[in-house]
């Protein structure tokens, strides 16, 4: 007869991006679905944004809000990247430090046996040592991501090259607003956990999951891909999805062009306007979900939809997922955002691949390589890419049918419930064979 493991509590603390948030939510409630009692902290306007916890989980999943300190230059109400301009991330920092006292205060109360933490607290392992909690920091990007960034570190303390260590933009190594750089805070964070929890799979990313492993002088746990069919849906309201599938559902098969560039993406001037053109240069139809920050080039995007007659262009939340494996979508214009990436490969959407910043790079060489898609060509001089050259990789992806065809057969990693399953299984019972005595 199977040993009966004692009930854990798990306090999970991600950084105040959706991109985040979003991934360590699943994760929660993967945790509870194995009958795990999690107490998932975030500020108020973001736990208010978070979708519904299912009726049967919600006895075992405590939604904790953590006031987010006031900060000069930081907008009212921006509890989140997605409410402000990338420039003002600092500030956002600046108040996420600020919620150290009140989440030292629910830790001395609750004395969790885990806390699942994000890159960005530095200030915690302090406490969480103190208090005798042992911590795991799961990382939301690709465990190639994970592994360029030790490669980058290696070769900025020896001096050497590595294969890996490419595309980490220099930003992050310096101090901001917030008194301490990125770099500092990640290495503080993955030094002081006991456990490297990585949202990938030896399937999709062996390679690189090794050499995490290899630089790591402690457990590094893949937790699965966390894919959206996994996943709770969502209960959004579904006015929005049901205007959404009358447009597509006049369009041919595999015809629509997906673009969306997720929430923290900012559009200059200049790149908004060479992808507006290259989209009406492919003439595909278009399906264009547009973030907050960029409304102001309205004018650009009606003078698109008008000239090609063939568009759509969404300014609200849009259900990412459903359109993706919708019939008519035919490719995927994104920046390469991991759980972007997920979500299209695990309903065989290929990709046009135009990263912005950080391991989105990363990730486009990587899918290239697997050929599910195409990245679009920059100049090696200035870094810029053209209107033609998005054209050009929106003609291939659409025209070309190896790139359908590799997509499709990586479905079949990116969304094997049981494959995926299983990993939490393993880091979940991880959690429970190495749980601390709990201190009264």
């Amino acid at each position: 007869m199977a040993e009966q493991r004692e009930k854990l509590h798990i306090v999970v603390f991600p950084w105040l991006a959706f991109g985040h948030i979003g991934p360590y939510f699943e994760l929660a409630k993967l945790i509870a679905q194995k009958g795990h009692k999690i107490s998932f902290i975030s500020t108020p306007r973001n736990i208010h944004r978070l979708p519904k916890v299912p009726e049967n989980l919600q006895p075992l999943v405590d939604l904790i809000e953590l006031p987010l300190p006031r900060v000069d230059k930081l907008p009212e109400n921006a509890e989140a990247t997605m409410d402000i301009p990338h420039h003002l991330i600092p500030y956002l920092k600046v108040a996420f430090d600020g919620l150290e006292q009140p989440l030292t205060k629910f830790l001395e109360r609750c004395k969790p046996h885990w806390i699942i933490y994000d890159f960005a607290p530095y200030w915690l392992p302090p406490i969480t040592s103190k208090l005798g909690i042992p911590c795991i920091t799961f990382s939301v990007f690709s465990a190639s991501g994970m592994a360029t960034f030790l490669e980058s570190i290696r070769r900025t303390t020896s001096g050497s090259e590595s294969s890996w260590s490419k595309d980490i933009p220099k930003e992050h190594n310096e101090s901001n607003e917030s008194g301490v750089s990125d770099v500092f805070r990640v290495l503080i964070i993955s030094d002081a956990a006991q456990v490297i929890a990585s949202r990938s799979c030896m399937e999709i990313e062996g390679e690189a999951l090794k050499v995490c492993k290899s630089m790591y002088s402690k457990p590094v746990i893949p937790v699965g891909l966390l894919p959206p069919s996994l996943q709770f849906s969502e209960d959004r309201n579904d006015e929005n999805w049901d205007t959404i599938l009358k447009w597509l559902d006049k369009q041919e098969e595999g015809s629509v062009m997906y673009v969306a560039f997720g929430s923290e993406v900012t559009l200059s001037d200049e790149d908004f306007t060479e992808i507006t053109k290259g989209i009406e240069m492919s003439g595909f139809p278009f399906f264009w979900v547009l973030k907050k920050q960029n409304t102001s080039k309205v004018e650009l995007q009606d003078s698109l939809v008008n000239n090609s007659g063939k568009g759509l262009v969404w300014r609200r939340w849009a259900p990412q997922m459903r359109i993706l494996a919708h019939k008519s979508v035919g490719g995927f214009l994104t920046h390469c955002g991991w759980s972007s990436v997920i979500e299209s490969l695990q309903v065989g959407c290929p990709l046009v691949m135009l990263p912005f910043q950080n391991e989105q790079f990363i990730v486009a060489r990587n899918m290239e390589e697997k050929r599910v898609g195409v990245k679009v060509q920059r100049s090696e001089d200035d870094g810029k890419f053209t209107r033609e050259s998005l054209a050009n990789a929106l003609r291939s992806v659409m025209l070309e049918k190896t790139y359908r065809s590799e997509a499709e057969e990586m479905s079949k990693i990116f969304g094997d419930k049981e494959l995926h399953q299983k990993y939490i299984d393993e880091f979940v019972e991880y959690m429970e064979i190495h749980k601390p005595a709990i201190k009264d």
